[in-house]
């Protein structure tokens, strides 16, 4: 299948690689468009080179995919409209896909840390710098999305009118008050709209008179974070990079994110299990009579908290399946509390009542509460090649038996899984007679796993942990006679130690 590209023949288009989009804007472009290649500047376009994307393009968003991926086809018309209508922008705002699954691609993808498809990035500066797009799926927002990100990074506010529409009451806008639009603390102020221009709005002004809430005497510098929930608006006057950055991503998440049927919350849900704080989620049928007494002392209490590095989430039965199915959590244990730490423990308290909220965290900031791991049943019986292991039977079968164990931690639907499944069999069956060796298996979906030895990013993914306690992720081919040979060599000898061979990996 031919996919068409850019091209840049230095034999036949004056300097190819020059930044300079409107190199056709005089030309007759019928007589150079083809099947396998539209000129840069006139239209939508594949880019099947990293390199391309690296050194070319001012502002490009670039959106990676599989050519059988359902979600990719969805979006592809949409990304594909919204390249044609863009492509007429002065100047052309370039937008460019990259097929993932073609083997010369695979180094971007893994390069950019691409973890599933379509994933759009936005790439400035000549790939120097790179943020992730949160921007909407359909070619009219996509557009007005991306002409957004090619403007000024911070709006200067010089009317009350505009300052009312900048600000409005659905969004979070981080706004500048300047006493003049230079200096150290107005350049902290327009590096930081840049490097998050991508996820929040920003604007400045030299009057706060302008702005439609807060006090209008300050003449600051200041930061003044508008928000549509809470207190409505914060002030701060830390104008140090991390500190400024800090405050903007902390002061625009609401107190308690909600999870419920309004759209307005979704962007803030979306975001929250990207925070670094440990989160408190609690979920609860919002149709139950004790809903609302639930949610205001939830509330009251993640009040009392604010400040000491905790995210506090309210959820909706009828919307946190997905929550349920990542915990392993069940309807009939609502209403819940749940805890997930920066480091993945987690902390279940089930069936809870209002009155045992705020004792029952204090126990957990204490200490006093044992952690909650998420684990499939121990199977009755294991007489399979491939022992079955869950979370529970994980330091029993893996990590305390003695045994040299090579471990898949695999995923149901995953079809590389399946593919591997037999060969994993028949080199169980190849160490039936050496009691020293298991061969095991691991369902990633409904088991925790201790992250601080298995770093587990992708199915499948395949551990060996030696008799002795040493550890080696396995990167081999996936066939019966490396698996042997990779165990053989890393399994201690006689004298209870690894061969050199291990070590070198």
């Amino acid at each position: 299948m031919g996919y068409p590209n850019v091209h840049f023949n230095p034999e036949k288009y004056d300097d190819p690689l020059a930044f300079n989009p409107w190199r056709w804007k005089e030309k007759d472009l019928t007589a150079v468009l083809s099947k396998t290649f539209i000129p840069f500047g006139a239209g939508s376009r594949m880019c099947l080179g990293a390199d391309f994307a690296k050194l070319l393009i001012a502002t490009f968003i670039n959106h990676l995919f599989r050519y059988r991926c359902g979600h990719c086809q969805k979006l592809t018309p949409e990304y594909e409209k919204a390249a044609s209508d863009l492509s007429s922008h002065d100047p052309p705002l370039v937008l460019a896909k990259i097929d993932a699954s073609q083997e010369a691609n695979k180094g971007f993808a893994k390069e950019y840390e691409i973890q599933a498809f379509p994933t759009i990035k936005i790439l400035r500066n000549r790939g120097k710098s790179i943020q992730d797009y949160n921007g909407p799926r359909q070619a009219e927002g996509i557009v007005s999305y991306v002409k957004k990100q090619n403007g000024p990074a911070s709006a200067e506010i010089k009317s009350a009118a505009i300052g009312t529409e900048v600000v409005g009451d659905k969004n979070v806008v981080v706004v500048g008050v300047f006493p003049k639009l230079s200096g150290e603390e107005f350049d902290s102020f327009m590096a930081l709209a840049e490097k998050l221009r991508a996820d929040y709005d920003f604007a400045h002004t030299l009057d706060a008179k302008l702005l439609p809430r807060g006090e209008s005497s300050v003449a600051g510098p200041l930061v003044r974070l508008f928000k549509p929930f809470d207190e409505l608006f914060v002030d701060s006057k830390d104008f140090n990079g991390e500190a400024l950055e800090k405050f903007v991503k902390e002061s625009s998440f609401p107190l308690v994110t909600i999870v419920d049927s309004d759209p307005s919350n979704n962007p803030y849900f979306a975001k929250f299990f990207d925070r670094p704080a440990t989160k408190v989620m609690m979920f609860v049928d919002f149709t139950g009579e004790t809903a609302e007494s639930l949610k205001s002392k939830y509330h009251e209490v993640a009040k009392s908290y604010k400040g000491q590095g905790l995210a506090f989430l309210f959820g909706d039965l009828k919307f946190s399946q997905g929550a349920f199915q990542y915990f392993g959590l069940k309807e009939s244990q609502v209403p819940l509390i749940i805890v997930e730490t920066p480091d993945n423990k987690k902390y279940l308290k089930a069936n809870v009542e209002d009155g045992q909220i705020e004792s029952w965290l204090k126990d957990f900031k204490d200490g006093k509460v044992p952690a909650h791991k998420k684990s499939q049943p121990i199977p009755a019986e294991n007489n399979e090649p491939v022992k079955v292991v869950v979370a529970e039977s994980l330091d029993d079968i893996v990590i305390n038996s003695g045994k040299n164990v090579l471990i898949e931690f695999y995923a149901p639907w995953c079809g590389h899984c399946k593919k591997l499944a037999p060969i994993l069999d028949e080199v169980a069956l190849s160490f039936q007679k050496d009691h020293t060796v298991i061969i095991a298996k691991l369902d990633a979906t409904a088991n925790d796993i201790p992250s601080d030895l298995f770093d587990v990013q992708g199915f499948p993914a395949i551990y060996f942990r030696s008799a002795s306690g040493k550890i080696v992720v396995y990167e081999g081919s996936r066939t019966k006679e490396d698996f042997i040979s990779f165990i053989e060599k890393n399994k201690p000898t006689s004298h209870g130690e690894e061969s050199s061979t291990k070590d070198e990996l």
